[in-house]
């Protein structure tokens, strides 16, 4: 019933005065006089007369009310915000039904449809640290670190009970798959980078194969060494296989300096060879030419061309000797005429004495009859 009814001069939740505080008794009666007026009272102040009893009617319009209250309260309840990198998952009767992007949304009531909210965006880690055993039967102690994401909101929510324990455990068995097939060195030195490849390659396929929405954006080795009961002997290696390597990129230095220098001098060498080759063989070939040309004339005349051969032969061997041999007619020997003494003795010819200059007279008659001879000798060749 309305407060304003006629009759009512006051709010029965209003005080008596301004200052005095309302009392308790009088505000629980008139609560019990409003109840009873919603169940078809009269109101009345009466406080010896008995309320009628409530009719039929008015308490099913009371229990309509209430019932239309609480649906209305219960539709709301639906009504739920999803915020930007997130994921809404609805499910009817636990059944996956639609995934709904950021903003407002409403589905039906619980227990009738539900909602879970995945976060997609955010980058989540997950860190397994075993001790596995290598190819070469040798223990190594690993620290592997995996981040991941949420690619479909809808499997991680429906397809797997534990989606982060089996990222866990398919991690763990596909490292030491891994593992198993590499030699411990490999592993320990520079090798990590391809593990942590080909690890992540496995984990993102038994993933897929459980349809777990999961997406394995990197895997990290963060920790690769033998048991801490091995670990000197393991230090001592790592030493020597690092002085070896030093001692191999010396010896590769050395290489590089020296081998450029040898195949430098190698190829003058053969250079060297090569244009010997070319002069003697071209030399070889003129030679060959002139004494064919030499042939064919000494066919034509043979006399001519064998005494022409024995002069220049002649003079080219006495040509650097100062002396000179003359063959005269009708003499049985040879003379021999220093020229070099002439030729010195000619600039003190003013100087001779009469018997000198009668020795000089017989010089010359044997110089002319030498002239003579050579004159004679040209002819014959012209002839």
């Amino acid at each position: 019933m309305p407060w304003n009814e006629p009759g009512k001069d006051k709010d029965p939740w209003g005080q008596r005065n301004n200052d005095a505080p309302p009392d308790l008794d009088e505000l629980l009666n008139n609560l019990k006089k409003k109840f009873n007026g919603l169940l078809g009272g009269s109101g009345g102040n009466n406080r010896g007369t008995t309320p009628p009893a409530a009719t039929p009617g008015n308490i099913s319009k009371l229990i309509s009310f209430v019932v239309i209250a609480l649906l209305i309260v219960w539709g709301l309840t639906g009504i739920y915000i999803v915020d930007e990198g997130w994921r809404g998952v609805e499910s009817r009767f636990g059944a996956k039904t639609r995934v709904t992007l950021s903003g407002p949304h409403w589905h039906l009531p619980y227990p009738i449809e539900d909602v879970e909210l995945v976060n997609v965006s955010e980058i989540r880690t997950a860190r397994k640290d075993s001790k596995m055993l290598t190819r070469d039967e040798n223990i190594v102690v690993m620290s592997l670190e995996v981040q991941y994401n949420i690619k479909n909101a809808q499997d991680y929510a429906f397809e797997v009970r534990g989606p982060e324990m089996t990222l866990e455990q398919a991690a763990e068995s596909s490292i030491r798959e891994v593992v198993g097939n590499n030699d411990m060195d490999l592993i320990i030195t520079e090798g990590r980078a391809v593990i942590a490849s080909d690890t992540k390659a496995i984990i993102q396929e038994i993933l897929d194969s459980y349809k777990t929405g999961i997406n394995v954006i990197t895997v990290n080795i963060g920790e690769a060494q033998p048991p801490e009961e091995v670990q000197e002997a393991f230090e001592d290696a790592i030493k020597a296989r690092e002085d070896e390597q030093r001692i191999i990129n010396q010896a590769n230095a050395y290489r590089n300096d020296v081998v450029p220098k040898a195949r430098g001098d190698a190829q003058g060498l053969i250079e060297n060879a090569e244009a010997y080759k070319t002069r003697v063989v071209k030399s070889a070939e003129g030679e060959t030419s002139r004494f064919n040309q030499l042939l064919a004339e000494y066919q034509r005349a043979p006399e001519v061309t064998r005494e022409r051969l024995y002069i220049d032969t002649m003079e080219s061997v006495l040509r650097r000797s100062p002396k000179v041999m003359i063959d005269v007619e009708n003499g049985n020997n040879l003379m021999f005429l220093p020229l070099d003494q002439l030729l010195s003795g000619s600039a003190a010819a003013p100087n001779l004495t009469g018997q000198q200059a009668g020795e000089g007279s017989d010089t010359n008659s044997i110089m002319d009859e030498f002239n003579r001879n050579v004159s004679r000798s040209r002819t014959r060749e012209t002839r």
